[in-house]
Formats: structure tokens, C-alpha cells, sequence
């Protein structure tokens, strides 16, 4: 069970690492794929090379190796830390390392070879989800078991978050995942037709609300008052969101659907649900935000605070977008065009990439015996280059967007349709450059951390960090 005297950074470690790896390769493939739109004989004639096989190795890299590392880093080292012992069962911990790296590295294979489920962002087959549910279980088992033992009289907020979110995962990723098993490779989804969609898409809206949402705040109500040296603003206000939060987003994903063959109170569903959506979002990030109150001064020296409050600034625009965007007359505008794929990237990039980011910077030099990274320069130069990144990367999009939606339903007297298809690729063939420079300079600010991890944990030890033998009354 390993030494119950120290906590177990060396999980912590593992994932916190891997974090930026994965970050650089999600975006690495990101950034290609952006070309290949641009250039289309970037593929070289090479079909591993294809954007249709690239595309869903690019999203399962940034969601689930990128951003699933620095849920597992965080959540191993929060629960730790505010539960006031060793993680449960290391041997269970180091098994979820190994076995999500494997999940990784499967991905990296199968998908640019074409073996898909085609659901998105649940792509993978069924032997690579078999062990995707395996290696969720045990982490499930690893975190309650810690809460389990906890020697605090209370469960601090961030981890009803992380608690939430991994159980979510479960049900929606066992659920949405079952298949008939044709051969090793392929599969056929077990629901059909519209079925089929409406699980796909409470699958695909709640990995956003859950994966997405749920677990980085976990992340957000631990490190942002750690990093600010105060107290979260409203504890009651923490509460609040977590279960208006949990209870509405499980009903959001019939919003993704809306003009289809899904009846239409179904999507209206999804889409009161979604409005609904925008009170406990808000109400997280302004009590997040709120948590600087007297400490302001703090944002001009601290880039690592940067990170955390501008985060929570993308957190609230993307949730005023994406209800906004369920709004039937507005997406009859919005759906199928790139001002989704800005929309996207304003919460993957803005939101959860930027609190990853400043967690990790938290993370790092602690699990090596230092009080801070290497160099706090080129945090905040990692900082604006990865802000203009994003700004170029999500205003391109929405420009080019909301101008494709308008191209396609524009009509002339006689009703025929104004422009054709092929013209409104070219109007956003611009846009496209922009999107790429964006991606490019969040990408050089992913580089840039890699190079200040390195030069962090070069030659230092890692370290277990004793657990404190007495725990205070009011923890």
C-alpha cells in the first residue's frame, strides 16, 4: 500500500508530465490539420495522413491524453492534499498510469489506420474501450477510497467535482460505448437510427459537461485560491453550482441535434436545458473569479494567476455562447459552420487548456522539492503567446462562421440559392491562414513549457511530501 507517512507524488508526477508531452502532440496534429484545410496535399497521398483520419486523433489527443492527464495529476494530488492522506491502493494508481498511457498509445495507432466506431469523441473500438472502462473503474476506486480514509471532518468542494465528473464518465462512456463485436476491429454501435444520435450526443454534450467542465473545476476551486492565498469566495456558492450544475447538463445534449429527425420536443429540451445552463456557469465563475477580491494586485507579478482568472474569463464567454448557440433560430445559422469550431476551441483552448496549464505550473516544481518553476519569464511569455494564439484561433472562426451560415441561406428572388457551396470555402480560405497562426502560437507556448519543465525537474529529486500529523479543526 506504500507509505502511509508520505503522499504519493509519484502518480502525481507521472501524469503531470505526460500532461505537457500530450499537450504537444494534440497540438502538433491540431496544427497540421488546420494546414491540411489550407493545403490539402499536405496529406502526400499517404491515407494515415488524411484529415478525416487525423481530425479524431487530434480531438482524443487534447481531450483525453492532454486534458485527461491533468484531470488525473490534479485530482491525485488534490485529494490527497485535502483529504490529508495517502492515495488509496497505489498499486490501483499506478495500474490507472500505465493503463490511460496505453489507451493513448492505442488511439495513436488504431486511428490514422481507419479503425473507428465513427461516434464522436468516442471513436475508439471495443477492445480499447473495454479498457478504457477498466482503467476508469480503478481510478474511481483509487479516488473514493481516498475520500473513503480521509482524516478531515469535511469534503472540500474540488473533489465533489472530481467525484462527480469520474462517475459521470462511467455512465456515459459504458453506455454510449456498448457494441456488438463483429471482429477485433470493428464493431456496430448496439442503438440505432435516431436512437443511435440522441445517446451519441448525451454522450458527446455531457463529455464536454463533464470531461470538460466539471473536472477542471475541481481544478479551479483548489488552485485558484492556493495560488491567490484566499479563501474561495462563496462556499455556499460552490455548493450551489455543483448540483445545478450537475443536475442540468446531463439534459443539455439534444441541442446538438436540433433540424434533424430527433423529434422536436426533444431538442426543445436541450435547448431550456442549455439557457438553463448559463445560471450555475456563471455563478462558478464569478465565484471563482470573485476569489481576487483584495488580491487584484496579485494578477500584474503572478503569471500562473494569470492563467487561472483569464481561464475562468473563457469559461464564462464559451457558457454564454453555448446557450446562446442552442437557441433554435440561432443555430439554424450557426450548426454545421465554423463558428461551432470556434465556439469549440473558446472552452478547449481558453477554458480548459489555460487552468491545465497554470494547475500543471502549480504542480511541478512541488513534486520536485521546488517552490517555483524554473523561470516565471517564460510563463509569462508562454501566457501572451498563448493568449493572441487563442484570440486569432476563436475570432477567425467566428467571423468565417457566422459568414458561411449567412452565404448558405442566402437567397436570390426567384429563390434560388445565391452562392454556391464551393464559393463559400473560398470567402473562408483567409480565415483559415488565421486559425493556423493561432494554432501555431498556442502550440509555440505549449513548446515553451516544455522546455521550462525540463530545465524545473533537471537534476532535482523527486520528493514525497510528509502528511502532517495533526490535521486542523476547521479543515
Amino acid at each position: 500500500m506504500g507509505n502511509e507517512a508520505t503522499f504519493n507524488y509519484r502518480v502525481v508526477r507521472q501524469f503531470a508530465i505526460m500532461t505537457v508531452v500530450w499537450g504537444i502532440v494534440g497540438m502538433a496534429v491540431g496544427v497540421l490539420i488546420a494546414a491540411q484545410l489550407l493545403w490539402p496535399d499536405l496529406t502526400f497521398g499517404i491515407p494515415w495522413l488524411s484529415y478525416g483520419r487525423l481530425r479524431p486523433l487530434h480531438t482524443n489527443a487534447v481531450i483525453f491524453a492532454f486534458g485527461g492527464s491533468a484531470l488525473f495529476a490534479t485530482s491525485y494530488y488534490v485529494v490527497q492534499r485535502t483529504c490529508q492522506v495517502r492515495l488509496f491502493c497505489d498499486r490501483l494508481a499506478a495500474f490507472t498510469f500505465w493503463g490511460w498511457t496505453a489507451v493513448i498509445v492505442l488511439a495513436a495507432i488504431t486511428l490514422p489506420m481507419g479503425m473507428t466506431s465513427s461516434k464522436e469523441y468516442a471513436e475508439l473500438e471495443w477492445p480499447i474501450d473495454l479498457l478504457i472502462a477498466a482503467v476508469w473503474i480503478a481510478y474511481a476506486v483509487v479516488f473514493f477510497g481516498t475520500i473513503a480514509k480521509r482524516r478531515t471532518p469535511h469534503i472540500y468542494v474540488a473533489n465533489w467535482f472530481y467525484g462527480g465528473y469520474i462517475l459521470t464518465i462511467a455512465l456515459l462512456h459504458i453506455v454510449n460505448s456498448a457494441a456488438i463485436p463483429v471482429t477485433m476491429t470493428k464493431s456496430y454501435s448496439a442503438y440505432a437510427g435516431v436512437q443511435d444520435a440522441m445517446v451519441q450526443w448525451w454522450y458527446g454534450h455531457n463529455a464536454v459537461g463533464f470531461f470538460l467542465t466539471a473536472g477542471f473545476l475541481g481544478m479551479m476551486y483548489y488552485f485558484v485560491p492556493k495560488q491567490a492565498g484566499r479563501p474561495i469566495y462563496s462556499y455556499r456558492l460552490s455548493v450551489v453550482h455543483f448540483w445545478a450544475l450537475i443536475f442540468t447538463y446531463m439534459w443539455a445534449g439534444p441541442h446538438h441535434l436540433h433540424y434533424t429527425a430527433l423529434p422536436d420536443w426533444t431538442q426543445s429540451v436541450g435547448m431550456i436545458f442549455s439557457l438553463v445552463l448559463l445560471a450555475p456557469s456563471w455563478g462558478g465563475m464569478l465565484n471563482g473569479i470573485m476569489t481576487l477580491s483584495g488580491a487584484w494586485y496579485k494578477l500584474r507579478d503572478d503569471p500562473i494567476l494569470k492563467f487561472l482568472i483569464v481561464s475562468l474569463s473563457f469559461y464564462g464567454m464559451s457558457t454564454f455562447e453555448g446557450p446562446m448557440m442552442s437557441i433554435k433560430t440561432v443555430n439554424a445559422l450557426s450548426h454545421y459552420t465554423d463558428w461551432t469550431i470556434g465556439h469549440v476551441h473558446s472552452g478547449a483552448l481558453g477554458w480548459v487548456a489555460f487552468i491545465s496549464i497554470g494547475s500543471i505550473y502549480y504542480v511541478i516544481p512541488r513534486m520536485f522539492g521546488k517552490t517555483a518553476m524554473w523561470s516565471t519569464r517564460l510563463i509569462t511569455a508562454h501566457f501572451w503567446v498563448a493568449t493572441l494564439g487563442v484570440v486569432l484561433y476563436i475570432a477567425s472562426m467566428w467571423i468565417a462562421g457566422v459568414m458561411q451560415g449567412l452565404m448558405w441561406r442566402a437567397t436570390n428572388p426567384d429563390g434560388t440559392l445565391t452562392y454556391a457551396f464551393v464559393e463559400s470555402v473560398k470567402a473562408t480560405y483567409p480565415f483559415y491562414a488565421i486559425r493556423l497562426v493561432g494554432g501555431l502560437l498556442f502550440l509555440a507556448g505549449m513548446v515553451v513549457m516544455a522546455y521550462n519543465t525540463w530545465r524545473t525537474v533537471r537534476g532535482s529529486d523527486a520528493v514525497e511530501a510528509p502528511i502532517p500529523a495533526a490535521v486542523p479543526a476547521h479543515a
